[in-house]
């Protein structure tokens, strides 16, 4: 229907003429709607709902993952338990996440960021000999000098100086990557015998779990190609009760050595008591400085260096991924209350250490509630929520395995992917920083890579280019990255282990 038309008449001139125009009476909306700018942004609620759903279920893996990957940290005395890093894990990010919709009004969530739970584990305290206290300690002081960037906008000064070319060739790679992460999460691609991955087991798809992750990716592409409605939530919801009947009638294991075709991460059954009162004893497992008086200050500064690396440049690829795929950004390539978004994720790197649950940071997952509708911070706020509800209801979460999750994270590379057309292959001089971008972050299993190297490439084929002067940020970044690539020879000349 359309909007309803009025007309506007009024008296001007010393003669009394009257004008006379048609005007166009805007679509009433209700508060929620004004204040998440949803229908401005041509989406509706019903879209944020689905959209915020598909978000949750590409990330509800990080519930089960986090507390495997600190449990090589956690205290031997038993006063924290893996239960009570689930629990942590799902309140801090549900607050983050909803912090993000309210705040900055981006449909980009927040939790316990992958590969920083793992140098909080294995170079924090395996390598260091840092007790769990004083490696939180570590990341509550990254999240804060991360926040001191966002403040005096040093941090989104660099976002400024990175050329749209190489911000396109950032979306594309996380495409990329993201495909890789779910390919390797539903065990379709697995480290290979003689080469380092396969197709399946010995070039092969075998097992219920691989069938499930076929069904889920193929009914979500023919849903999509059809243009039905919530084709990726589909997916998801249907491969997941294929799963259950699976393990129901089969009572298929984990996946291991002895039984490689089992389950990833999680196995599809309920086990107990589906709610259950959560332990939160993470919360405020800190020792602020600790780290120093054990390591000394060179060290912790190099430590908190290669923290804040690691975290800095995640989140600005994640940040233009979204919000080119949502088409929310400007001309320049940049997103809408782009301070907002990144003040929001560096107080969530404080907020991850001082729940005890590692530094929390925006998740390229949220492509996937993207690619299902989702525009605004309306969506975050369903994800949040259900995140907190996750608390509870942990079993349930548990109930979707990685193999009915992985196929948004795949068919969401796709969409990601398409941005590739926009990047002018015929100039080399943007070529090539855009392949290395794109070719580093699957290979590497980094976005922090492939954006270091993208930048370094960038610098080193524009040295002579007089046209495009290199702003003299990427000369700085170029310099941190390459510091940062260098960071074990650089700590083994200085003795620090």
């Amino acid at each position: 229907m359309c909007p309803p038309i009025s007309r506007t008449t009024r008296a001007f001139g010393t003669l009394g003429e009257v004008e006379t125009k048609d005007t166009v009476t805007p679509p009433k909306v209700g508060k929620i709607d004004s204040f998440f700018q949803i229908t401005e942004r041509g989406s509706t609620f019903s879209r944020e709902i689905r959209g915020g759903f598909v978000t949750f279920f590409a990330m509800a893996y990080i519930l089960v993952i986090n507390p495997i990957v600190l449990s090589t940290a956690l205290p031997s005395d038993g006063s924290i338990s893996i239960t009570a890093i689930a629990a942590g894990t799902s309140l801090i990010a549900g607050l983050t996440t909803i912090l993000m919709g309210v705040v900055a009004n981006y449909p980009l969530a927040l939790a316990a960021g992958m590969g920083l739970n793992a140098m909080v584990s294995f170079t924090l305290v395996v390598g260091s000999h840092l007790t769990f206290q004083e490696a939180m300690g570590l990341i509550f002081w990254e999240g804060v000098l991360i926040t001191i960037l966002v403040l005096t906008g040093f941090r989104e000064a660099i976002f400024s100086a990175v050329p749209n070319q190489l911000k396109t060739s950032i979306s594309v790679g996380i495409g990329l990557f993201i495909a890789f992460v779910g390919l390797l999460n539903a065990g379709v691609i697995r480290p290979g015998s003689g080469v380092p991955v396969e197709l399946g087991v010995h070039g092969s798809l075998a097992g219920w779990p691989a069938l499930v992750f076929v069904v889920g990716l193929f009914l979500t592409i023919i849903l999509y190609v059809r243009k039905v409605k919530g084709a990726i939530l589909i997916g998801i919801v249907t491969s997941t009760t294929l799963a259950v009947l699976i393990q129901l009638v089969a009572k298929l294991g984990p996946k291991s050595e002895d039984n490689p075709t089992g389950w990833g991460v999680s196995v599809p059954e309920i086990k107990g008591n589906i709610v259950s009162l959560p332990d939160f004893s993470s919360l405020g497992q800190v020792d602020f400085f600790g780290a120093f008086h054990k390591l000394g200050p060179l060290a912790v500064v190099l430590l908190v260096f290669s923290l804040m690396l690691a975290d800095f440049f995640d989140t600005m690829g994640t940040m233009v991924a979204i919000g080119s795929e949502a088409g929310l950004l400007d001309k320049t390539g940049t997103p809408p209350r782009t301070r907002q978004i990144l003040l929001i994720d560096s107080l969530s790197a404080i907020a991850g250490g001082l729940g005890g649950v590692s530094s929390n940071t925006s998740f390229v997952e949220s492509s996937a509630g993207v690619g299902e509708g989702a525009r605004t911070g309306f969506a975050n706020v369903v994800t949040g929520g259900l995140f907190l509800l996750s608390i509870f209801f942990a079993p349930l979460v548990q109930l979707v395995p990685t193999e009915a999750a992985s196929t948004a994270l795949v068919f969401v590379g796709f969409l990601m992917m398409s941005q590739v057309a926009s990047i002018k292959w015929s100039d080399p001089r943007i070529a090539i920083p855009a392949f290395m971008t794109i070719a580093f972050m699957p290979f590497a299993y980094s976005i922090s890579v492939g954006i270091g190297a993208g930048f370094i490439a960038y610098i080193v084929a524009n040295l002579d280019n007089k046209k495009n002067r290199i702003h003299p940020l990427m000369w700085v970044i170029g310099i941190l990255f390459a510091i940062y690539f260098m960071l074990g020879p650089i700590q083994s000349l200085l003795g620090v282990s």
